[in-house]
């Protein structure tokens, strides 16, 4: 079997073709259109046949017309993540850096690596870049409003912290009829920023429906779990981005990063740490349910106070939390990847 790696970039693609050894075959790089997709599947097909596994660098705002095309013409194509690449590339021997290098990283740890995430016509993408959006939003409007309570401060601090949580209408209404009393160019600075923050808060709120609306109707079992509200169950979809791709829940465990790996040597056998790998969003989506949990006082919380019992720290008690709802949205998204709920395309 040949594997075809590719890096990515705006304007060009490059492919390098590898043997099963990660023996480099070829390269090749085209523009970044559907014709010269053709050319780079035209070129493939010529000589090495149809027998090809396709590795493509997982920058999709660069790499997803590609996708589809391959997609389209029936070829079998994975997803590296870039740090992969990066790690391939540093072991690979070769000085400098290079499109040529990069591919050929890619098509190594292909080979490397045999539980990459398949690509495949999938919406779960629709709403990772929706909950990505918001959170772009969020931070903005969090910068915006943290300048505008500056500009307050100056005006007069004793309503410095009247200026905060003005995600609220009835506090953005106040403060902008005070900023109206205000004279000089602080308070129309300030004024300017206070009408930024509400049209933020409109998109924020906006991209929350439509979010909620999207996956109610694909995630009705991550719901259900105690903790998981719509944002929170949109973000794990999004960056599972198709559940059947793991071969196991211990193995989606690891991608979320909170399997536990060993930690220890000589007298502390069999002790066990914390990891920083993994999908650090799918960490924060599990821990947000976990803390939810405790907060509730529900299952989580009594499973936490026993881990605590039995003389756990907490810190340990919450990791060991954080892997049995990892086991729990693992189980729930198969349910509904097998009942057959799927996100179809929309325009709204």
């Amino acid at each position: 079997m040949v594997v075809v790696g590719v890096d990515v970039h705006k304007r060009t693609h490059t492919f390098v073709a590898v043997d099963d050894n990660g023996r480099k075959l070829a390269e090749k790089t085209v523009e970044t259109t559907s014709t010269g997709h053709n050319k780079a599947l035209n070129w493939v097909r010529l000589h090495f046949g149809s027998d090809v596994l396709w590795g493509i660098e997982d920058v999709r705002q660069f790499s997803g017309r590609l996708e589809g095309d391959l997609l389209a013409a029936g070829q079998r194509v994975v997803r590296v993540p870039p740090s992969f690449t990066a790690r391939s590339r540093a072991v690979s021997g070769s000085p400098g850096k290079s499109d040529p290098i990069d591919a050929l990283a890619v098509a190594r740890a292909v080979l490397r690596e045999p539980d990459l995430p398949t690509a495949c016509h999938e919406q779960s993408r629709e709403v990772k870049l929706l909950v990505d959006r918001r959170e772009d939003l969020v931070a903005i409007r969090t910068s915006t409003m943290n300048r505008l309570s500056g500009r307050v401060h100056e005006l007069d601090p004793s309503r410095a912290a009247q200026s905060l949580r003005l995600n609220y209408a009835s506090r953005r209404q106040a403060l902008g009829d005070w900023l109206a009393t205000q004279p000089g160019l602080v308070a129309e600075l300030a004024s300017d920023e206070l009408a930024e923050v509400a049209r933020l808060t409109e998109a924020i709120n906006m991209l929350k429906v439509r979010i909620g609306k999207r996956i109610s109707s694909v995630a009705p079992s991550l719901l259900a779990v105690p903790g998981c509200g719509e944002l929170t169950a949109a973000k794990l979809v999004g960056e599972t981005a198709n559940v059947s791709r793991f071969r196991s829940e211990a193995a989606y465990a690891r991608y979320a990063g909170v399997a536990p790996v060993p930690g220890w040597s000589g007298s502390t056998s069999g002790q066990l740490r914390m990891t920083r790998s993994g999908n650090r969003q799918l960490n924060v989506a599990l821990h947000t349910i976990a803390l939810t949990q405790l907060r509730l006082d529900g299952l989580g919380a009594v499973y936490y106070r026993k881990r605590i019992a039995e003389g756990d720290s907490p810190g340990r008690a919450l990791r060991c939390l954080k892997r049995r709802l990892c086991r729990v949205v693992f189980h729930g998204l198969q349910i509904d990847h097998k009942t057959g709920r799927r996100l179809e395309p929309t325009t709204a």
